[in-house]
């Protein structure tokens, strides 16, 4: 199986107005992102609001977004939480496992586990299935963070687990596994803003969230990088680096539902506990939206 490579997009859940799941909307997103260049979708991730959404809801999103990709690109799918069984139970009652590449696993949240215990976490999941694993790592969220040597000890031994996703905003992290991991081990960043650096250091990919807004942009930016073409690729990102400030000033995915509004690609609503962003926020990013065109 090939590596992931180039950009990969996590992809928003899009709710009406009521808050129930506008599959329209997703449908939408999903075929612009595949039309503008994007190289994979990951399905069900924390840019999913999926903590609100129920089983039967989360399913009816893997069939809408498989349906709206037509085996096109590869599909990841989110599968993780702090309970290590129900992680494997939930793995394992999946009967369209094999329509994914991999599945994205996030390390434990809230119980804060020790290093020993997050390796004996991804040990039992990668025992009680065969399929691809992506450790996600990201300590802001989690109240934990996998350490180097955690992750180099479980793609050693586990060959199941193929990647990890590097969101700890840590980019000398990042360096450390690049330089002592195998080559078939994929080191993915998960951080909008230094995807270009990690690219540059010997990075595989990265899984964005200004690329649902952006898709040809970043998807062009991180090939140009991954071809060493250093000034043409930074050329892209300073032009849309305003933009990555906004969709994360009021956090994720708030603002980047605001952009996808404006867009026309889907409706901007959030579920509890999040509140919908500001007139302020949408303002600023029209404003951005303009001068860039006006800029062109």
């Amino acid at each position: 199986m090939k590596k992931l490579y180039g950009t990969g997009v996590a992809l928003v859940t899009p709710f009406k107005k009521n808050r129930e799941i506008d599959f329209n909307g997703l449908n939408n997103l999903v075929k612009y992102v595949i039309n503008n260049g994007v190289n994979y979708l990951v399905a069900l991730g924390t840019t999913a609001e999926t903590s609100t959404l129920i089983e039967e809801e989360q399913r009816d999103i893997i069939e809408c977004i498989l349906s709206s990709n037509h085996k096109k690109i590869p599909v990841v799918i989110g599968i993780g939480g702090n309970n290590t069984d129900l992680v494997i139970k939930r793995i394992n009652s999946m009967k369209n496992l094999s329509d994914f590449y991999a599945i994205l696993s996030v390390t434990p949240y809230y119980n804060r586990p020790s290093q020993n215990g997050i390796y004996q976490h991804f040990k039992s999941i990668s025992n009680y299935t065969k399929a691809k694993i992506i450790i996600y790592n990201v300590p802001k969220r989690t109240g934990c963070n996998i350490e180097t040597h955690t992750i180099l000890q479980l793609e050693k031994k586990y060959k199941n687990i193929i990647g990890i996703k590097e969101a700890s905003g840590n980019i000398l992290s990042s360096y450390k596994i690049i330089e002592k991991k195998s080559k078939d081990f994929s080191l993915i960043s998960g951080d909008d803003f230094i995807s270009l650096p990690i690219i540059l250091g010997g990075g595989d990919s990265i899984i964005s969230v200004i690329a649902q807004g952006f898709p040809y942009e970043i998807s062009n930016m991180i090939l140009l990088a991954m071809e060493n073409k250093v000034k043409e690729s930074f050329s892209i990102f300073y032009k849309i680096f305003d933009m990555i400030n906004l969709i994360y000033e009021e956090g994720n995915p708030v603002g980047i539902k605001i952009l996808l509004k404006i867009m026309g690609i889907c409706e901007s609503y959030v579920r509890l506990p999040l509140s919908s962003g500001s007139i302020s926020l949408k303002r600023k990013m029209e404003y951005f939206l303009k001068k860039t065109e006006n800029d062109e």
